[in-house]
């Protein structure tokens, strides 16, 4: 009877013990923000592994049972360029503005008009595993509305939206920017307005880290559900067009 008790005993601690080692620790915020900036960076390099882009330049995951994609090229095989921000961007080849567009360039306070897809995505390490563990999509007009996004706060956000504010940090532009898409966005050429009907031919992405979009400081409600604290940010897009700002709208 002894022995049968000391069997069960063993075997229920086992269980425990193994129950434990299984479950799935949330992502909890480390205390250093430089580790933070480090799970960004390994999560965007594996992010980067894992993703290609398609005839339209869309950013598509490669599959684990279609074979349809083997041949592809991996965003981290394509020529990139890394910003001293950390943030990364990639230019398509073959779709960038030629002459014959009229290629404009990319005022620091301008209008900018978007195809775009914007996400941000949590880095956080399970169980030595660095990876993006959640993601939070900001705009979509490829796969929504299909009509192109006219101004984006996280390009250039306008004086009457920031003297309306009402706090203090609301009327700061890092509220609102993202500071490292505003730096490689201009590395870009726009087209020259294309009509917004204009089937789209994606320009390129830019991977932004945490600590070059809002890091974690307070930022405004993209996506009213979720914070974008600690998220890196991805923008696939193509720039149908600019135009200079009015300087009644422009507050430095």
């Amino acid at each position: 009877m002894k022995k049968i008790f000391l069997y069960i005993l063993a075997g229920s601690l086992c269980f425990s013990a193994c129950k434990k080692d299984d479950e799935i620790e949330t992502y909890k915020e480390p205390e250093d923000i430089t580790v933070q900036n480090s799970y960004d960076d390994q999560a965007i390099k594996k992010f980067m592994n894992e993703n290609y882009l398609d005839a339209q330049g869309n950013i598509k995951a490669f599959s684990t049972t279609d074979t349809s994609d083997d041949n592809e090229k991996k965003l981290i095989d394509m020529p990139y360029e890394t910003l001293p921000s950390g943030t990364i961007y990639i230019m398509r080849e073959g779709a960038q503005p030629t002459a014959a567009d009229e290629p404009q360039t990319i005022g620091s306070s301008d209008i900018l008009t978007l195809m775009v897809r914007a996400n941000a995505y949590l880095a956080g390490n399970t169980d030595g595993n660095v990876s993006f563990i959640s993601s939070i999509a900001i705009n979509n007009t490829i796969n929504g509305s299909a009509l192109p996004l006219v101004d984006p706060m996280y390009y250039y956000v306008k004086k009457s939206i920031r003297t309306a504010a009402t706090t203090g940090v609301a009327q700061q532009r890092s509220y609102y920017e993202v500071e490292g898409f505003r730096e490689a966005i201009q590395k870009f050429k726009a087209f020259n307005n294309l009509p917004s009907a204009t089937p789209y031919n994606l320009q390129g992405v830019i991977i932004v880290p945490s600590r070059a979009a809002f890091a974690r400081d307070p930022h405004y409600p993209y996506n009213s559900q979720y914070s974008l604290r600690n998220c890196s940010m991805v923008f696939n897009f193509q720039v149908y067009g600019t135009k200079a700002r009015s300087a009644d709208e422009i507050l430095d």
